[in-house]
Order: structure tokens, then sequence, then C-alpha cells
């Protein structure tokens, strides 16, 4: 049976989530070219790049644009989105991410962040969490997306321990299964109902404690 050593942290819905944030520039985007997308169209853009998010957008709004344009628009979105979490406060944290951190931390536990976003620092920085990971894996620095176990496998290198060793803290599918494709363990945050891949479904942060973590 293997001792877990290390915590792996998605940032999005698991630390903070900034879920709101992408979808009011999505939203702006979508609406400067003409269209509307909904809360549950929304939904399907979580955890997906976005390039990908723009073309099922474009999709969506039966618009067709060159390459070129898209980069640009793109570009847009992202410059709306770092533009609104740049006034993020630590007030934005999830209930008991920041106490479940200190806790691990105590307990001599390596932590690290696995993030596909490219903004994680800004975010981590905002927030005043930066100092309680050991390592930042996000996506500046990967170029596989989830299910690929990639950032999480490069996490685990970076805080130099076993990936069999590591606990993976993830909201979304596609994530559990890049957990499960590294050979990690992994704990869902949201509904067991969608998450059924995880060893252990928790709705939050906030009702994780060491206990848990030594019976996965």
């Amino acid at each position: 049976m293997s001792i877990i050593k290390a915590c792996i942290f998605d940032l999005d819905g698991v630390i903070v989530d900034t879920a709101v944030y992408h979808y009011k520039a999505w939203k702006r985007l979508a609406n400067e070219l003409g269209f509307d997308i909904s809360e549950e169209q929304n939904e399907q853009l979580k955890g997906v790049s976005r390039v990908r998010s723009l073309e099922l957008i474009l999709q969506w709004g039966h618009v067709t644009k060159t390459e070129a344009e898209q980069e640009e628009l793109a570009a847009k979105k992202n410059e709306w989105y770092v533009e609104m979490i740049s006034h993020m406060t630590p007030a934005e944290i999830l209930p008991g991410a920041k106490e479940f951190l200190e806790t691990c931390r105590a307990a001599g536990l390596k932590t690290a962040l696995g993030s596909a976003s490219k903004n994680s620092m800004t975010i981590l920085d905002k927030i005043n969490l930066a100092g309680l990971f050991d390592a930042v894996i996000d996506g500046n620095m990967v170029s596989k997306p989830k299910p690929d176990p990639e950032v999480f496998l490069k996490g685990a290198e970076a805080l130099n321990i076993a990936p069999a060793d590591c606990v993976v803290f993830e909201d979304a599918i596609a994530g559990i299964e890049a957990a499960k494709n590294g050979g990690m363990k992994a704990v869902g945050i949201g509904s067991p109902n969608v998450l059924t891949e995880a060893d252990l479904v928790v709705s939050g942060l906030n009702e994780m404690s060491l206990e848990k973590l030594s019976m996965l």
C-alpha cells in the first residue's frame, strides 16, 4: 500500500473558482460577434483549452473566422480575463482550501499546483497562496491537455515524489482521468455522480482531512 507523500491541486474549481470570469469574458466575446452563450453551454468549456473553447463558441454562433482572426479573438478574450482576475482577493479562495493546504504542509506533505491555466501565478499572487506550494506547474510548462497526465507527472517530478505516492485534487472528469493515467490517486471535488472514476469525492476541501487522506 502506498503512503501519500504529496498532494497536487488543480486550481480552478478546487482552490478558487475563476470559471465565472472565463464565462464573462467568453460571453462578452460572443456578444461582440452578435450572439449569446448560456451557462449550460459554458459548462462544456470547463477544463477545455482556449483554442478549442473558441471553436465551440463560433460553432454555436454559426460564425466562421480565419485562423488569424481566431487567434486575435482568443487573445482579446484572454486580455479581458486577465484584467478581471487582476482584481481577485483572498476572499475568493474556496472554503477550506487554505486550511487544508496548511494542514498538509504541517503534516510534512509536499504540495504542488497542477493547472492548465497560463495565469496560475497571477491568481496565486492575488489570493496570497503562492507560498503554500512547493512547486507550480501551469499551462506555460505543459503541451498536452488533460486527460494526458503530463501536468501532474511534472508536478510529481518537481516534488521528487513517485506518482504512486501522490494524490490529485480535481473538479473535472478530464482531470480525474489525467491523475489515473499518471498512476496517482484522485480526489474529486464536486458530485459523486459525475466524478465516478475518483477514489473519493467531496464537495470541497473544507470536507478533507488527513484521516480521509490516509484511507486512500
